[in-house]
């Protein structure tokens, strides 16, 4: 089996708002030339992190000839970073974000194309969709809440399925105002190991996601916590929902989620009852990371519904 063809770039987008040139990093497993598959652009999580985690995604490069396109989102990873722009809620909207994609797909001249989100990534993915943009074909929505508020109140009622001790830690630390200290952080990583990523070592891709946090987290602290934990969302989205608005997506859709995921079949219900054309599939030994908890079943199901 050959080894598909890696291409990396960075694309101009102009977004006036940012009060400066932006560039948008990309890499591209596959080739686009070549016409054989439509290309997948894959939108990663965070909101904050980078393309990393998504990196088994290249798997379908190999193993269905589909060219795969991970890139960065502006604020993070390779891409333009604005951290002059920290704490600004007007301007880290997903709006912001979907310019961005509206670009990419310009600037590579994708005349067709599918689209993956991941987690925050389904989010923008399906804001991205109602919208029908011409040349999406198919949409694939993995480990995604159509509503935060849903998405805040599951992962709360996972929180009370924790030891009880590391609840009390947790709640502890919260009424302290001393969520940045260890044992808060180690009562975190109990949640995570749980709902995030279930393997131990968790994998470099992950890691590397989770590292660009702390590397730079204007993004993720603006629009996701900006408040004391995972917990708790008082950034700009909020508010989020596109629940009322998931009757417009009209390309056929699949939904991943898995039986530990953070996104619990709560989350991702709305998308199935809502989207026309739609699939549901659940990974049964996974939790939020089914691209690296069952990668070869994980890769074969996008795979099949992108080709079929």
């Amino acid at each position: 089996m050959s080894i598909p063809k890696t291409t990396e770039g960075e694309v101009d987008f102009s977004y006036p708002a940012a009060g400066k040139p932006l560039k948008t990093w990309y890499k591209i497993v596959g080739d686009l030339s070549t016409g054989s598959r439509t290309p997948l652009i894959c939108l990663h999580g965070g909101p904050g992190v980078e393309h990393s985690y998504l990196a088994p995604l290249a798997d379908l490069a190999t193993l269905f000839s589909i060219p795969v396109i991970l890139y960065d989102q502006v604020g993070n990873g390779r891409s333009t970073h604005l951290r002059e722009r920290d704490g600004d809620k007007e301007f880290w909207t997903d709006a912001l974000f979907v310019a961005e994609l509206d670009n990419l797909v310009a600037q590579l001249e994708l005349t067709e194309y599918d689209v993956f989100g991941h987690s925050w990534g389904g989010m923008l993915g399906s804001r991205f969709a109602v919208r029908r943009p011409k040349g999406l074909r198919r949409l694939v929505i993995m480990s995604s809440p159509s509503d935060i508020h849903v998405w805040v109140a599951v992962q709360n009622e996972l929180r009370k399925e924790l030891p009880q001790d590391v609840q009390d830690a947790l709640t502890r630390h919260e009424e302290a105002g001393t969520t940045d200290s260890k044992e808060y952080k180690d009562a975190e990583g109990v949640f995570y190991d749980r709902h995030l990523c279930r393997l131990h070592p968790q994998p470099e891709g992950v890691l590397n996601a989770l590292r660009s946090i702390e590397e730079d987290p204007t993004v993720y602290m603006t629009m996701y916590v900006n408040g004391p934990s995972e917990f708790h969302v008082i950034g700009t989205i909020k508010d989020w929902t596109i629940t009322d608005e998931l009757h417009k997506i009209d390309v056929p859709t699949l939904l991943i989620n898995g039986r530990y995921d953070e996104a619990q079949d709560t989350c991702v219900l709305p998308f199935f009852l809502n989207i026309p054309k739609v699939k549901w599939v659940r990974l049964e030994n996974s939790s939020h990371m089914g691209q690296w908890e069952e990668r070869e079943r994980c890769c074969q199901i996008v795979g099949e519904f992108l080709t079929y």
